[in-house]
């Protein structure tokens, strides 16, 4: 949620703001700004409500100079207006500041602190840049006003912030808000992403909670808030920026659908060595031997890869699983088994739900790993292991790649502790085998897109409700099936175990609702079959997605044979093609759906 850019010592630092910005529409916003300073006396403050075309409209030609900050907003505090857009700056002008995350605190300070002060917005950010303001009215310099008031500030923020009368250096610090400093040819940046700078520079340095840092044109300078010392390496993003183009394809999300062959491919060779073993970490596998019980945190999508995952890990690795919410768990944390291990699934590894389950597993001295298609990033660095999902930058808001990626990771790893554990069913689940047949699955499947279309066409064209079916592994898809439909074409859509219809869910069937039903799980195949009838008798417009085992004339989809375990991995990309081909046809914008952002970064 929301984007933070901001650039010291080029020329071109308004053009870089904005193609930053341009990057980072990705994550979801509402509103855009940028604050510009030529060093010389001259600034600027640009901000729209909308598309960042809009705020390109609105900046001139004069509005040129060598240091600046640009923001995305995603309303939290105040509605989408120009007032509550960022940047926000402080009543004498001095002081201008962006911030992602959310102030648990900002009321108390303004009561204590800020009782007469003039507010122009509704945000809480505005409360941060006052604050500075304020102790550097009673006589603090700029550096020590920003420190000062961080020592009061609680919640969650990445801030950047310049001071009018010091515009040769950027203040910049964070907590649970991601924000990366990249390193230029005799200029920095700053970023909430990596690829919102990959055009000015592939060399950045991790910023961690409670750091502060000064940046200038040729210095990085990084400490604690009470300002003791910290040095840190720079490291390499090894992407081009190549790889986050739309390419040929209209919108990133179908780009990303036909890219899921290729990341089975990239997983499988880098996961699986010549010899057959697997390429996993000893002491990763060490420590899992030692769990009496996996419990897999996460939220949304990668959520629901987690509910195909619990079955895979119970049935290779033979241990049982829970799967939870982040945003329950670390909150309303159940009685935990005596050697708990914790797996943290997030696409982009930031969640704020699942970081601050983290927080407390750490706090713990539990056992933890991240499976992220983000390295470097916040759970990456904060989970005692890791494994990188291998999926490449995911731009649309509607996640898929980094979905079945996670169920290709989450089998790699299932099959690594099950070998461990000498298990035969784990020696004759040949995951080679497996993935090259989901590649091939899934390629067959995007093949068909204008069978798919029509399809969506026939089923969904003026249809405001629609509901996925399935038992076993066929609820947990259809819970995500269901997800991508109502998040991009806005159809109310639910996921349900088709057995629980009769159950009072029923009661929503009527003539020429559609549903979609699933059968991909061989004990319940018969039962579905028998669910079928049952809406199809109260009129119900069904569509059947089997694989090839269970299929029966008829059926429209037919899913290619791959192991029933890890089957969602290409029986999920129908529903990602429905999803997006309905949200098309209604005109809808499909990479970046309303009131969604790719990254949650607050809870």
């Amino acid at each position: 949620m929301c984007g933070i850019v901001g650039v010291i010592g080029n020329n071109k630092t308004t053009d870089i703001l904005l193609n930053g910005l341009e990057k980072l529409e990705y994550r979801g916003y509402d509103s855009a700004g940028i604050y510009v300073n030529n060093q010389a006396g001259k600034d600027y403050l640009v901000k729209e409500v909308g598309k960042i075309s809009k705020l390109e409209d609105a900046v001139t030609e004069d509005v040129v100079g060598s240091v600046g900050i640009g923001h995305t907003r995603w309303a939290t505090h105040g509605k989408p207006t120009v007032e509550n857009a960022h940047p926000h700056f402080s009543e004498d002008n001095r002081f201008y500041l962006v911030h992602n995350g959310v102030l648990t605190n900002f009321e108390e300070l303004k009561e204590k602190y800020l009782q007469g002060v003039d507010f122009k917005s509704q945000t809480d950010t505005e409360v941060a840049v006052q604050l500075v303001d304020h102790f550097a009215k009673e006589g603090m310099n700029g550096e020590a006003a920003f420190r000062k008031a961080l020592g009061l500030i609680q919640g969650s923020y990445a801030f950047a912030m310049i001071d009018k009368e010091q515009p040769d250096r950027i203040f910049v610090a964070k907590n649970k808000s991601p924000l990366l400093i990249g390193l230029g040819d005799n200029f920095n940046v700053i970023c909430s992403d990596a690829m919102a700078m990959l055009d000015q520079t592939h060399e950045f340095v991790e910023i961690h909670d409670g750091e502060v840092v000064i940046l200038g044109k040729g210095s990085v300078n990084i400490s604690k808030i009470d300002g003791t010392p910290v040095h840190r390496d720079s490291y390499t993003v090894n992407l081009d920026a190549s790889d986050i183009s739309k390419g040929t394809y209209e919108h990133y999300m179908l780009k990303e659908i036909d890219e899921q062959p290729n990341v089975m491919r990239k997983i499988s060779q880098n996961y699986i060595n010549p010899d057959g073993s697997l390429n996993v970490e000893q002491d990763l596998l060490d420590e899992l031997k030692k769990a009496d019980r996996l419990y897999i945190v996460a939220a949304g999508t990668s959520y629901h890869a987690g509910l195909v995952g619990k079955n895979i890990f119970e049935k290779i690795a033979d241990i049982p699983v829970d799967v939870e919410l982040g945003s329950e768990f670390g909150y309303h944390m159940p009685k935990l088994s005596k050697h708990p291990f914790f797996i943290f699934l997030s696409q982009s590894g930031e969640t704020a739900d699942s970081r601050q389950v983290l927080v407390k597993v750490n706090e713990m001295n539990l056992p933890s790993l991240t499976m992220t298609n983000v390295p470097n990033s916040t759970l990456s660095r904060e989970a005692t292991f890791t494994m990188e999902l291998l999926a490449g930058p995911e731009i649309a808001v509607a996640s898929t790649k980094a979905y079945t990626a996670q169920i290709a990771v989450e089998s790699v790893l299932a099959k690594a502790l099950g070998d461990e554990k000498n298990l035969e069913v784990a020696k004759d689940f040949n995951l080679k085998k497996q993935l090259a047949l989901a590649a091939n699955g899934i390629q067959q499947i995007v093949d068909e897109k204008a069978t798919i279309k029509q399809l969506t066409a026939d089923y969904l064209t003026d249809q405001t409700d629609a509901f996925y079916i399935g038992r076993g592994i066929d609820y947990a898809l259809s819970l995500e099936a269901a997800l991508k439909l109502k998040e991009i074409s806005y159809i109310h859509a639910e996921g349900f175990a088709a057995g629980e219809l009769k159950h009072g869910t029923i009661a929503l069937i009527e003539k020429n609702t559609p549903v979609i039903a699933y059968i991909n799980d061989g004990v319940g195949a018969s039962h579905t079959r028998g669910n079928i009838q049952e809406v199809e008798a109260r009129g119900a417009h069904v569509l059947v997605i089997a694989s090839q085992k269970y299929a029966e004339k008829g059926d429209q989809i037919i899913i290619p044979e791959i192991d029933e375990l890890i089957s969602p991995i290409i029986s999920v990309v129908p529903a990602q093609l429905i999803a997006y081909y309905a949200s098309l046809a209604r005109g809808n914008d499909v990479d970046k759906p309303r009131n969604l952002a790719k990254s949650v970064t607050v809870e």
